[in-house]
């Protein structure tokens, strides 16, 4: 019988070189949910898409993805599990020469043995979704921000996956396309019965559309919750974060001598 979860990090350390990135981290992402993993620049939340992927592997601890350890796999199993799994790249990472239509269809021709007819549909049922069949004939060069995300979008849900990934998926975005992008994060989770992690910093957006949120800083987990329980949150650094306040924890003045100091230099 499937676990109730689809991911599971258990007690996970990894770091660049002495650089120490990730601290006994422990997450569980429920089958069937959006779950957000929040923090500044350069907290780890990247990192943590790219060792469920396998890209990296945990210098300690597990990565466990629908069942499987991660790092007991083999290049082929991390292949095939890499298959039921979508990725939104930050900024949406098109592929410059191929149009909108080749773009989408790229992984059904990577992936499987379809027909051209069958994917030609298929291709059609993924830009339909995000509003984008019409432009299929369209070069990455001719889409507005917004309208490359969503493209972006229907090539990561091009086969179906049991899991997507979505980094920063609201970067550069004015507000309407932002708007756009986190209502079709919501639907097409349920549309798939798929299960979503959203890295982001983009925190009023992103809680209203998620189930469960992680709280990253300095590569410690150091709150989650529900977004009402996030938005309550008294820890002066969550606060900060999700109220956008220009100073707390997270200085406004980078460190420097007293003040009348520097003055009386001059």
């Amino acid at each position: 019988m499937a676990s109730e979860n689809l991911i599971e990090i258990r007690k996970v350390t990894f770091g660049y070189g002495r650089k120490p990135v990730l601290k006994d981290i422990e997450m569980k992402i429920p089958r069937g949910k959006v779950v957000s993993i929040m923090g500044i620049s350069g907290s780890g939340k990247t990192t943590i898409l790219r060792l469920v992927g396998g890209v990296l592997r945990a210098q300690r601890g597990e990565v466990i993805v629908d069942g499987k350890n991660i790092d007991e796999l083999d290049r082929d199993g991390i292949y095939r599990l890499r298959r039921r799994m979508g990725m939104l790249f930050q900024f949406g990472a098109l592929f410059t020469d191929l149009s909108v239509f080749d773009n989408v269809a790229f992984q059904l021709r990577e992936h499987t043995d379809l027909p051209e007819t069958m994917i030609r549909d298929l291709v059609y049922m993924k830009l339909h979704a995000v509003g984008l069949r019409g432009a299929h004939r369209l070069m990455p060069s001719e889409l507005s921000g917004g309208m490359a995300r969503r493209v972006a979008l229907a090539r990561a849900v091009a086969l179906d996956p049991a899991l997507i990934m979505y980094d920063e998926p609201f970067t550069g975005l004015d507000p309407i396309s932002l708007g756009v992008i986190g209502n079709l994060i919501r639907k097409l989770n349920e549309a798939l019965g798929a299960t979503s992690i959203v890295v982001t910093h983009d925190v009023q957006e992103t809680l209203g559309l998620v189930d469960y949120v992680y709280y990253l800083s300095e590569g410690v987990i150091v709150a989650e919750g529900t977004p009402d329980e996030m938005r309550e949150n008294a820890e002066p650094l969550v606060r900060q974060f999700v109220y956008g306040e220009a100073d707390g924890p997270v200085a406004f003045q980078y460190p420097a001598v007293e003040y009348g100091k520097d003055l009386r230099l001059h």
